[in-house]
């Protein structure tokens, strides 16, 4: 999921507006690229290859479009704001144009999807990181669940760390080990091809949502908009820019559920690295990966921390625990309270990873339903009633068309998961 850190990972803190457009090229891909990525090819197996094509292309088109709308909500803002004399600091934030369209209530569920949704992605890391470790050492007698507990001390004390600064560049290590896995499975997928033999352009129609789920979700980092197109010292070619990096992510991720599932078929794995042989290229793959993720993990989390904290201090029984002062803090009790506070935050995401059954079905579930309404409804949403009154009649019928395809598509994944786990229960 996305790295909402409040910084653009590969620069730190970029606020100022200082990125050339090719850093900001960069700061977009390691915004963007992440695990769900190698779910790709099994989404192709279960939707097929063209639907799975069609899907990620879709999805690819629509994220983008979705994230020009909320350019240009800010942008409307920031002209008001400065035509009144306001002046606003949050002008940049997601939350900021969900407190402009709905007050409080709307600044309170669009933070909490991100939140949810960031939950969700942390969850995705550790599921992905067990199932690639269980896979390396197969020989030690250790469940999945085994792995991800083993890795409690560390995120744990990983979790401790205030600046993201020190960790900003394990971040971009993940993004490496992302790229590379790409390479070294597309590598191993074109010595299997063989052709089409077998291989399903569209398995049914009630596949489709599942392998939208999964592209949606891959395209990671939408929160990081607004923060994206405020780095760039020219923002007027922030669309251009934006554009490119979307053509080139798009291209790749489809090349690579393509091939993917056409090298695998039906063996293919929801993590496509488990379908890589037992070799010491694979395992130095999937080791790469879990390393990155273990280290990327607490900034996945930052977000849902800063919330946690910021509610912790407004609360009377905290100030009194810790004689906490506005202007000075809470001292070494204040400090306390948040290793504790962190702490639980984090045995919560691993008790949910070791219940999850599958990378693949988790993947679509969070994309489906969370980022559905992230990426598509919210935008739509928000640029209808900032920027209505200026937009043509195409312009508004797209956005009601985004608007209710959004809702049906995160109707359709909720009611999924819902039928699911009632399946499950029963």
């Amino acid at each position: 999921m996305a790295k909402e850190a409040g910084e653009v990972p590969l620069l730190g803190n970029s606020a100022t507006g200082t990125s050339s457009w090719a850093q900001t090229f960069g700061n977009i891909i390691v915004a963007i690229i992440g695990t769900g990525a190698l779910g790709l090819p099994y989404a192709f197996k279960v939707a097929g290859w063209l639907a799975g094509a069609l899907g990620v292309t879709i999805a690819g088109i629509s994220t983008y479009y979705c994230m020009l709308l909320l350019v240009h909500c800010r942008s409307r803002l920031a002209s008001t704001s400065s035509s009144s004399g306001d002046e606003c600091d949050e002008i940049h934030t997601y939350g900021y144009l969900g407190y402009k369209a709905f007050g409080r209530s709307g600044r309170y569920f669009t933070e909490s999807l991100i939140v949810v949704s960031q939950f969700g992605g942390a969850v995705a890391y550790l599921v992905f990181i067990g199932q690639n470790l269980s896979s390396i050492f197969r020989t030690h007698n250790l469940s999945f669940s085994s792995f991800i507990f083993l890795l409690v001390p560390i995120e744990i004390a990983l979790s401790w760390i205030r600046s993201l600064s020190a960790l900003a560049p394990f971040s971009i290590f993940a993004d490496i080990c992302n790229i590379l896995a790409i390479a070294v499975v597309m590598k191993q997928d074109l010595q299997l091809f063989d052709g089409f033999p077998e291989r399903k352009m569209i398995t049914s129609l009630a596949a489709f949502p599942f392998a939208g789920g999964v592209a949606v979700f891959c395209f990671e980092g939408f929160s990081m908009t607004l923060a994206l197109e405020r780095s760039m010292r020219e923002r007027k070619r922030f669309p251009w820019v934006l554009g490119m990096a979307f053509l080139w992510i798009t291209l790749v991720y489809v090349l690579f559920g393509f091939f993917g599932y056409l090298a695998y078929g039906d063996q293919t794995r929801d993590i496509i690295t488990l379908n890589l042989p037992n070799d010491w290229s694979a395992a130095a793959v999937k080791i790469g990966l879990c390393l990155g993720l273990t280290f990327t993990f607490p900034i996945m989390m930052h977000p849902i921390n800063e919330i946690i904290e910021e509610k912790l201090k407004q609360s009377e029984w905290f100030q009194k625990l810790c004689h906490y002062n506005s202007g000075r803090g809470g001292g070494a009790k204040e400090r306390y309270v948040v290793y504790v506070s962190r702490a639980l935050v984090v045995l919560v995401a691993v008790m949910l990873a070791s219940k999850v059954s599958g990378f693949g079905v988790f993947v679509s579930s969070v994309g489906s339903t969370l980022c559905a309404l992230l990426s598509f409804v919210l935008p739509a949403l928000f640029h209808l009633i900032f920027c209505g009154d200026s937009l043509r009649l195409w312009q508004r019928g797209l956005d009601y068309c985004i608007l209710a395809c959004g809702l049906a598509f995160a109707a359709y994944g909720t009611y999924n998961v819902v039928a699911k786990r009632s399946s499950t229960g029963s």
